[in-house]
């Protein structure tokens, strides 16, 4: 038990915590500091942009599948969680453990339309699959435009609106979602999930089930997108079928791309930045002006591709991102501790389980670089024979 903690602590990476970090700092300033009404209102649309981009990255940066389909299943949560909530919050009259409820079910019942989608959908690739992915989510926000209980065309309302405290609950749950899909990607399925976006031939011929994990990922990212509708519907006091639109989804999708497919932290701040700037771009432009946001989505989006592609921008990019500036820093604290600590770092390196002279063998690896260095009496005389007969 002694070396396994051990383990753990000399494989411990700051950079793996930071955004746990980041965001518990970040919620207590922001309870410490009781924020005004407006600001509360945007640090709950960043928590549910958080859950929604760090969600699909799952499927399109982790995965390597493109899906359209996500506001659908940020829908289904919206409306089935407010619908049962307005069921069952007389009986129960506490808002923390309704919200709790609903967020379990609206997420388990994304999830199921997820593996429904996901079971025919992700046998596609390519443009076929976001084809399929958009085509759900049309359909379901036309399906619940057209169910009385949901209010129809005129919108579901909620009489029980959680109020303006409920960005903790969504950093929160997004604090919670960290740890699991983190844990998730740095476990060997994490790793069985990335073989497939690599190389999806080679990783069936490594024995990895294909078709399990596509499944697992696609339903793990509709249930917290789910959970985030949820979110979304406590927030407001009337759901419309119209904040699901094709739209919704492709705002998510700029999230994903412009903080980096397969990077969660960049997930984390690029759905901070944009849900920042499409707030400030709605106060400052009223009216039919604010549509004017969706043009600064496509020159921010324009900007990351040419910067992440462009051959000539290749060094200024590899020496001014976040992972090498965190690196830069991070090494040079390293190096003061080290400095005044020399001790420490010998023992980091001598204490290494895995080196190859604490590793149990057969052989002496001494006795293995020394083999054959220098022949034998016997390897000489047989030597000798030969020259003589020839």
């Amino acid at each position: 038990m002694t070396a396994y903690f051990k383990n753990i602590k000399n494989g411990f990476k700051p950079k793996n915590y930071i955004n746990y970090v980041v965001i518990t700092l970040f919620l207590i300033i922001s309870i410490i500091s009781q924020p005004k009404t407006s600001t509360t209102t945007l640090l709950a649309n960043m928590g549910f942009a958080i859950i929604l981009a760090v969600s699909l990255n799952l499927v399109v940066g982790f995965l390597g599948e493109l899906s359209l389909g996500h506001a659908g299943f940020m829908c289904i949560g919206a409306y089935i969680g407010t619908f049962i909530s307005n069921q069952i919050f007389d009986a129960i009259g506490s808002k923390l453990v309704v919200l709790i409820l609903t967020m379990i079910i609206g997420g388990l019942i994304a999830a199921i339309f997820g593996y429904i989608v996901g079971f025919s959908a992700l046998r596609l690739k390519g443009d076929y699959l976001a084809i399929v992915t958009l085509a759900f989510g049309e359909i379901v926000r036309d399906i619940c435009k057209n169910i009385p209980a949901f209010g129809g065309a005129m919108g579901l309302k909620n009489p029980h609106r959680y109020g303006n405290n409920l960005y903790i609950v969504a950093f929160v749950v997004a604090l919670i979602m960290l740890i699991l899909i983190q844990n998730l990607i740095r476990s060997k399925h994490g790793r069985a999930i990335t073989a497939v976006r690599d190389n999806e031939i080679a990783a069936k011929a490594m024995g990895i089930n294909v078709t399990y994990y596509k499944l697992f990922v696609f339903v793990l990212s509709s249930f917290f997108a789910g959970v985030a509708g949820v979110l979304y519907g406590s927030f407001n006091s009337i759901i419309l079928y119209g904040d699901f639109s094709f739209n919704k989804s492709i705002e998510i999708l700029v999230m994903v791309v412009l903080g980096g497919m397969g990077s969660i932290n960049g997930s984390i701040l690029a759905a901070a930045l944009i849900t920042f700037i499409n707030t400030f771009l709605q106060s400052k432009l009223p009216g039919d002006l604010s549509a004017l946001r969706l043009l600064v989505y496509a020159l921010i989006l324009m900007i990351v591709v040419i910067f992440n592609n462009a051959p000539a921008l290749h060094k200024y990019k590899e020496k001014y991102s976040f992972s090498a500036l965190f690196a830069k820093v991070y090494g040079k604290i390293t190096d003061k501790f080290y400095a005044k600590h020399p001790e420490k770092k010998q023992a980091r390196i001598t204490d290494d389980s895995a080196a190859w002279n604490r590793v149990p063998s057969k052989i002496k690896m001494d006795e293995v670089l020394s083999t054959d260095i220098l022949p034998d009496d016997k390897n000489n005389d047989t030597d000798t024979e030969d020259k003589r007969d020839e």
